[in-house]
């Protein structure tokens, strides 16, 4: 069974439109646990446009709730993350001005600087993945630099099964980066504008053991409930 991560960025959101204390980020960390989740994804960006500094602090705390941190390369957020040891970790890329993450990483360009991020929190024992395009280089990249994980950035795929556009080469590109990492020991996680058929379709890639997903679990909640949401998400898991 693939295991669902649950980002709460946009409970984050919602909170910080009235910038009082409610929805509720513990509250909604847990009880997303109790309806299902694996683990919980939250980005800590340097603007800090939904989750914040202290909400890390405290979510870290309560130890039965996995927490999957994703961050850009920033000195601050770093030792912060060091601080607080979440259980795991993302890297991804980050600019100032864009709406959502746009892509993968740059490895090429950012592999010395990277490596040393994944050394960094190796040291400390927490888990680090890289957030990469659908790339067979990004895949070898990634190994050469000790990354035991990746995530791969979906966002394209989405966008055209959302358009009902042909999809196939994307899928393709997936699927061989997948059993590629997964023959390089690279454990596989999918991620990025993923809804119930994006993430059906994925589903059948059996090196894939992880889909994090959260915009599209908490705007359709709106509708039909998070719980009943995220039931379905759990059913495509399996």
């Amino acid at each position: 069974m693939q295991r669902l991560g649950i980002n709460i960025d946009h409970i984050a959101t919602i909170r910080n439109a009235r910038g009082e204390g409610h929805p509720n980020i513990l509250k909604a960390a847990m009880e997303v646990m109790k309806m299902g989740a694996d683990s919980i994804t939250i980005h800590l960006r340097e603007d800090r446009r939904h989750i914040n500094d202290k909400d890390l602090v405290d979510l870290s705390k309560i130890k039965k709730i996995p927490i999957n941190l994703e961050l850009a390369n920033n000195i601050k957020i770093i030792n912060l993350a060091i601080k607080c040891k979440p259980n795991f970790i993302c890297v991804v890329p980050e600019k100032r001005n864009e709406v959502t993450t746009e892509g993968g990483l740059d490895l090429k360009k950012n592999k010395n600087k990277i490596k040393k991020i994944i050394n960094l929190f190796n040291k400390n024992n927490i888990r680090t993945s890289l957030f990469i395009n659908p790339s067979i280089e990004d895949i070898r990249l990634s190994k050469s630099i000790n990354s035991k994980c990746v995530e791969i950035h979906t966002g394209k795929f989405s966008r055209l099964v959302r358009a009902n556009k042909n999809y196939n080469n994307e899928l393709k590109k997936i699927k061989k980066c997948s059993k590629y990492a997964n023959l390089l020991g690279i454990d596989v996680h999918a991620g990025h504008g993923l809804d119930y058929k994006s993430a059906r379709l994925l589903s059948n890639i059996k090196e894939i053991s992880e889909f994090n997903i959260g915009h599209f679990i908490i705007g359709e909640s709106i509708f039909d409930g998070l719980k009943k949401v995220i039931k379905k998400f759990k059913k495509i898991c399996k």
